[in-house]
């Protein structure tokens, strides 16, 4: 009997399963950023090396300026190895374009997984976090209002753990004070959250959506594969 649920943060709650890398590049061609996807990719892996190692995003960083740096990061990357040819006018506009353009999605996207939080919250099912974040994911929670829906808050720049590490879900599922076995995971990500779910015995939901490459995995082995995060009730 499922008593208990632990849910991933990005590409979950945020895209509805969609990769970010992804929902990034749908964007870059939505506005017509001309760059082929490769060099995009490659400016996307190196924005957040960069935002690791230069340690830019602080606790009080809104979801709006984490983005909003990750953008300006990227770009320059295209710019500055000549894979993008731009005025500093035109950069600014593609910048604003792409941030609004995907803040607005993401705000769409966040207010759906409240309300079915919320319908969780309402049939008494404990909630938990469990996200690999850059160490402001409750300031994030609280931008899109999810703060008072999880028990509690288990993020991998404040823990020291990071998936696919399973002793970041063993956090969780002690934080809910249940067997793992009561406890559901969902997550987008196959290999960090569905395979470290089943590793401690918890039940585990794929939230099967875009992802960064083209995979295919073993759909027998998560109970259950959703497209739409209602279908975790």
């Amino acid at each position: 009997m499922i008593k208990g649920y632990l849910f991933d943060y990005g590409a979950t709650l945020d895209t509805a399963g969609c990769h970010w890398g992804k929902m990034l590049w749908h964007a870059y061609e939505e506005i017509g950023v001309p760059v082929v996807e490769q060099d995009f990719r490659d400016a996307y892996v190196n924005a957040e090396r960069r935002i690791d190692r230069e340690n830019v995003v602080t606790a009080d960083f809104t979801f709006y300026c984490t983005l909003s740096v990750k953008l300006q990061f990227q770009l320059d990357y295209l710019i500055e190895n000549g894979k993008l040819q731009a005025s500093e006018q035109q950069t600014k506009e593609w910048h604003s374009k792409l941030l609004e353009t995907l803040y607005s999605r993401v705000k769409a996207i966040t207010a759906h997984s409240c309300e079915v939080l919320e319908e969780l919250r309402k049939l008494n099912f404990p909630m938990v976090l469990v996200s690999n974040f850059y160490g402001n994911v409750e300031t994030v929670l609280e931008e899109f209002g999810f703060s008072t829906f999880f028990k509690t808050v288990i993020e991998s720049a404040r823990v020291g753990i990071r998936k696919p590490d399973p002793r970041i879900y063993e956090l969780g599922v002690k934080a809910l004070g249940l067997a793992p076995e009561e406890v559901v995971v969902v997550g987008d990500s196959f290999p960090k959250d569905i395979l470290p779910a089943k590793t401690i015995g918890c039940k585990a939901y794929w939230f099967k959506g875009e992802g960064w490459k083209d995979e295919n995995y073993d759909e027998s082995i998560p109970d259950r594969v959703i497209t739409d995060i209602r279908e975790v009730i």
